[in-house]
């Protein structure tokens, strides 16, 4: 068996990478980064097409995304994500219809009013990112509707130390390891008292490959289901080296506006499948400090 990843590079991609070798699946990533990977854009068609074409994968995992919704990068969202899903499920269709596709889909791309989201609950395009996740799912059920098993996965906050720097569970614990080395040891952060999940992305990967080895429930909500503070978060990141992280963090009022106050998933669908978080809070806390 053998399975192609786009968006190698990306925390969901390392873990994935490992899942699958350890199922004896063969790995070809792809990344638009140089590396020992496939460099290539999953926007691109003929590249998606000809990789496909030649493949003939077992498994395509979509994980190529900007993880941001700020406007300024609307383009590269449409392309990666909604013309990315597009490329990935025509090419498919025509050159290998055998395929499991995983398209990532996300939490923010829902109706939010403070209380668990559902995979069957209403969508809401409120920024470039969600538009294009919207429009991926439904490209996947319209490709579904003709024969090709493509799957998606609801994915919530998830961390690790392969978190980029400006996620805020990496600046945290970034900071907090640079402390004794820098003249200024002020770590300045906006409303604290957000609250989301902080799972661990290796357990998010064991649930994507779960959801993709089933052939009953097509898209599910993929997450912990607890939630807890920045300001959780905060304190128990600092306890672990025995500091008050309030010596250390200064919260500031900006014109950013977080997008909620809570977002938390229901998560009952993929836990009827057999998966379950095996790493709490304050485990991933843990393993991010060391």
């Amino acid at each position: 068996m053998n399975a192609i990843i786009f968006g190698i590079n990306s925390q969901d991609g390392i873990y994935l990478k490992e899942i699958l070798e350890s199922k004896n699946i063969v790995v070809k990533g792809v990344s638009r980064s140089v590396g020992e990977w496939i460099v290539g854009d999953i926007g691109d068609y003929e590249f998606v097409s000809e990789l496909i074409k030649n493949e003939k994968p077992s498994y395509i995992f979509h994980l190529a995304a900007n993880s941001t919704t700020r406007h300024n990068v609307l383009f590269e969202n449409h392309k990666t994500i909604s013309s990315g899903t597009l490329n990935v499920l025509e090419s498919v269709k025509l050159y290998s219809p055998i395929t499991k596709v995983f398209i990532t889909g996300s939490g923010v791309q829902f109706k939010n009013v403070g209380v668990p989201i559902k995979e069957t609950d209403e969508f809401e395009g409120n920024s470039p990112y969600s538009v294009a996740r919207i429009h991926s799912v439904y490209a996947a059920r319209y490709y579904r509707s003709l024969g090709i098993q493509t799957y998606i996965g609801y994915l919530f906050h998830h961390e690790s130390p392969y978190r980029k720097h400006h996620h805020i569970s990496k600046l945290t614990t970034d900071f907090i390891k640079s402390i004794g080395t820098k003249t200024t040891e002020k770590l300045e952060l906006g409303d604290i008292n957000v609250k989301k999940e902080w799972a661990y992305a290796k357990d998010i990967a064991e649930a994507i490959y779960t959801l993709v080895n089933q052939d009953v429930v097509w898209e599910s909500t993929i997450g912990t289901g607890e939630i807890y503070s920045i300001k959780e978060w905060l304190i128990n990141c600092f306890e672990i080296k025995g500091l008050n992280w309030e010596n250390y963090v200064v919260t500031k009022n900006s014109d950013f506006k977080p997008e909620y106050n809570i977002l938390q998933s229901n998560p009952s669908t993929i836990k009827s499948l057999g998966w379950k978080p095996m790493t709490s809070f304050y485990e991933l806390a843990k393993i991010m400090m060391e």
